[in-house]
Parts: structure tokens; sequence; C-alpha cells
């Protein structure tokens, strides 16, 4: 095989996991087979035991995972590009933010390389035991530390068929990507024994084709055997679509916040119970400890007299001072003291009550600066950049809001919904539903919104929760426990929904446990590591 076949091998797979990867929903059963064509570049690299073959191995994978990494989130740009003024800023913060989603492509590329090098010191079911290991591994670093941007996780790639992902309820995304990655490596193997006529041909594709079925069986048997109990509540969702753009100076705040009401106002009935506003909808930066005599939030619970139980959960941008630096966030306010803005999810009632949640999966470049302390040297550069790059406090831990009749939602703001873990602790604290404010303006019309969508199919599965959605300028909608989206906006286009939903007190496996899963794989990916050292210190 020559050199150019093995590069085009390599594209091949990434054209089919990017073929398969949402928002192209129907073609998900590819990524069972994506990586095959890598499999066999792989090899015939590894057979020919020539000089350098570590470094082919490495080129090779990586230009699969850059190319479909690149291809499927392409929309990175305009979110980086939205939060800077000026050319030196806007280029320094997209260098700095590309950081976390080019390592996502150079993570799975290191796990490859580890299972080369692994390969050559064990037998070949260790050697696979150690891809699977150390790619999984990958992929929860890359939920795990400040450069998290766990977008391309593998299990991510099911949420346009939620239908065959029912069973994320107990193993979460990672269950999907470990069943991925075996069904790569089964059907390669079939392959293999196929083209050479070996006596396992049949046996190893009788395997493969058990291994696709009996998780599609279980979970369409899921899917349609599944249903919710009946414990309804009204819920009205709001996208005001207010260009991003626009907002912070063309329309006032006043005229914001009425253009909400209006819209809420014009779905509600006497007995809805929440409202859904979405991220940064009260866009002037309010003092959290003087919030009961602000006019924005006096103008929000004005609105609520008319719904006797009625609970409006909203973005805002809030601040907070301190007269020492209490937080690494913490900045110096020119008259004295520090102060941390946040970028918040506020719950207001027909009461003196008000609860506040600071978003904490900040995107690494854009909303934080990674790894703030041991940087935090070089945050003056950051803060003539214009916009909110690395400007953003946050909390340390998931919240629950509750109501005055006792109900718990789960407060997600924008980025936070792709982590599974995260929002499954809210559920296990009390949430009975999920609401997901966000913008996603800053991405334009491209597949990110769509992504953004999908993705949160997932987190209904995983904890049997319906999914109230509120985007600014993305689209909004419900989705209910089984993952269905059952009432969807349309892209820039003014709307408030309505829907009955059911609430839920049920623990599913997942949410008890968290990513069990990833945990261990990264336990058995270290070991498997070791030998590699290990071994060639016995060899000397």
């Amino acid at each position: 095989m020559t050199k150019k076949q093995t590069y085009l091998l390599a594209l091949l797979s990434a054209f089919l996991m990017w073929l398969a990867w949402p928002p192209h929903i129907w073609l998900a059963p590819i990524l069972l087979v994506g990586l095959v064509p890598l499999f066999i570049a792989l090899e015939n690299i590894i057979n020919q035991k020539q000089p350098k073959t570590g470094k082919k191995v490495f080129l090779t994978a990586g230009l699969t995972f850059l190319v479909w990494n690149t291809a499927s989130i392409y929309w990175v740009y305009n979110a980086i590009s939205a939060f800077n003024q000026g050319f030196v800023g806007a280029i320094v913060a997209f260098l700095v933010s590309l950081i976390p989603y080019g390592l996502g492509a150079l993570l799975m590329t290191f796990a490859f390389w580890l299972y080369y090098r692994l390969k050559s010191k064990v037998n070949h079911i260790l050697a696979y035991l150690g891809l699977i290991s150390f790619y999984i591994s990958m992929e929860y670093l890359h939920e795990s530390w400040e450069l998290a941007f766990p977008w391309m996780t593998l299990g991510n790639g099911f949420a346009g068929m939620h239908q065959l992902a029912q069973w994320y309820e107990y193993t979460g995304i990672y269950g999907g990507s470990l069943w991925i990655l075996l069904s790569n490596i089964l059907a390669f193997e079939a392959y293999k024994a196929i083209k050479m006529g070996s006596i396992v041909k049949v046996k190893l594709t009788a395997s493969w084709i058990l291994l696709i079925a009996l998780p599609i069986g279980f979970s369409l048997y899921t899917y349609f055997k599944y249903e919710e109990k009946s414990v309804p509540i009204n819920v009205v969702t709001v996208q005001p679509n207010i260009d991003p753009y626009e907002r912070y100076g063309n329309i006032s705040a006043t005229d914001q916040i009425s253009t909400l009401i209006k819209l809420s106002d014009s779905v509600a009935q006497v007995n809805t119970e929440y409202f859904l506003w979405p991220e940064t909808a009260i866009p002037r930066y309010a003092n959290e400890e003087t919030i009961r005599t602000n006019p924005d939030y006096l103008q929000a619970q004005q609105f609520l007299n008319k719904y006797k139980n009625g609970t409006l959960i909203t973005g805002i941008e809030s601040v907070r001072f301190y007269e020492d630096k209490k937080t690494v966030s913490a900045k110096v306010y020119p008259i004295g003291g520090f102060y941390d803005n946040y970028n918040s999810a506020i719950q207001i009632e027909n009461s003196a009550q008000v609860s506040f949640y600071h978003k904490s999966k900040l995107v690494p470049g854009a909303e934080k600066l990674p790894f703030p302390a041991v940087f935090s040297f070089i945050a003056p550069v950051f803060d003539k950049l214009g916009g909110s790059v690395s400007g953003w406090g946050w909390q340390e831990n998931p919240a629950v809001f509750y109501s005055q009749s006792g109900v718990g939602v789960a407060p997600v703001i924008c980025y936070e919904s792709i982590y599974g873990s995260w929002v499954g602790q809210s559920v296990k604290d009390g949430a009975q539903f999920i609401a997901i404010i966000t913008n996603d303006g800053w991405w334009g019309n491209t597949s990110g919104k769509d992504q953004h969508l999908l993705y949160a199919k997932l987190r209904a599965i995983e904890s049997r929760r319906w999914v109230v959605r509120s985007a600014n300028t993305g689209i909004s909608g419900f989705i209910n426990q089984r993952g269905d989206v059952v009432k969807q906006s349309k892209w820039w286009t003014r709307d408030a929904l309505k829907q009955d939903i059911n609430l839920n007190d049920e623990i599913t496996t997942y949410v008890n446990n968290g990513d069990y899963l990833a945990k261990i794989f990264a336990v058995i990916g270290i070991l498997l590591a070791l030998i590699i050292p290990y071994k060639k210190w016995i060899k000397k």
C-alpha cells in the first residue's frame, strides 16, 4: 500500500465520521464502521516495519481526527470572534481559544499512538483493550480539565438518532463511545479474516452483528415501551430573537424585557407554573445584594403578578463585590475592593425569595482563562481584548432551583448542557426537570446550534427528565423523557411556546453513578500504559 493510499484511507474515515455526526440525523450508524479505513491504514503502516513507524502512525491518525473535528465544529470560530474587539485582540483570543478545540483531535491521535506502542508489547486482545481505555481516558480528560471541550466525545454521535441510545440512562455517553470503538474493532477484525479466508471469519462476523443488534434491539424496545408518569405542569419558553450584536447598544434593557413579557403573555395560561427566558435575557449588570430594588428585577416580578403560581427562570448578568480578593476570578474594582461578574441564572417568584446560579462550565479562552491560578500574570492581556474574555466568575457545584410549590429545576446555562455528569448531579440533588438557557446566535446559522439542541436529547435520556430550552437566537423547545423533541421554534424567529411537561423523581443508574465507565477505563488505561516503559526496561 502506497503512502497516498494510506492517507486516502485516513481521509475516508474522517469523511465517514463527519457524515455520521450530528446534525446528519439518520446516518449515525455509520459511526459503527467509520474508523475501519483508519485501522486498515494503520495496520499497513505497522506491518511494513519501516523506520519512524510511530511518527507515521501519529500523522495518519492525526489526519483523520483533525479533518473530522474541523469539519464538524468549524463554527467554533464564529463563537470565538464574537467575544473580541480589534484585530490584535481577535487574533490573540482566536489562538488561545483554539487550544482546547485542537487538543481534542490531538488527544484522539495520542490514544491511537499509545495503542501502537502497546501493540508491540502485548497480545492483540490486550492491545485493543488498551486502545479503548486510552481513547475513553482521553475523552474523559477533555471533559474534566481546564481546557475542556467534550463536544466531540464519540457517544454524542447518537444524539441525532436517540432512539438507538436509550440505554444511556445506564451508561451515559461513554457507553456510546465504548460501543462505537468495539464495533469498529470487531468490524476490522472481521474484514481481515474475510480477506485472508480465515476460519474465524464467520465467528467474527456473527459477533460483530450481535454487538450491533443487541444494543439497538434493547434500545428500541425501551424507547417504545417507555411511559412517563403523569405529573404535569405547564411551562412557557420564550425566544426573543434579539440580535446579539445589537442587544447591548441599540435596544434598551427595558424594551428587551418588555418584549419577553409580551411573548410570555401571548401563550401563557392562568395555571402556568414556569416561564423560561434565555441566557443574559436581562442584560444590565445587577448587584446581587441589591437585586430586590433593581428596576429590571421589579419589571420581571410585576409581570408574574398575573400568574399566582408563576415562577420565572431567566439569564442575567450579575455582580458580587468583596473587600478582599475572595476568588481566583475576582478583579480589582476601580474605586476600591474587588468584584466578580457572572453569567447567571436567576429564579424570580411572587415573593421576596430570589435564587442565583452562576455558570460554572465556562468556555475555555472565550469565557475563562484556562488554569487561572497559574496564568494569572497574563490576565491583564485578556482584560484588554473586549467582550467577556476571561471575564466571568463561576461557582464550583451545580445547583437546583426550588419553587414555592416545591418543584426542583436544574438551571443549565448554554455550554454546560454537554456535560452529562454535571447536569446529572443537579438531578440527583432533586431536580425534576432541566431548564437550559442559551444564546446560540453567536454561532450564526451553522450546525453548531443544531448540535447543541440535539445533545440536549441525551441529557433527557440519561436522567429521564424533560428538558425545556430557551434560546435567544438559537432553537427553543421541549424534549420529553425519551429524548423526543416534542415542540421547537425555528432559527432566527421570535416565538413563545407552551407545553405541559411531566415531572420525574426517579433516579437512573447513570445519574446515581455518574461517569463510572470513564473512570474505570481511565484506571485501566494508566495500568496498560505503564506496560510500555516496563517492557522496555525489562528488555534492557
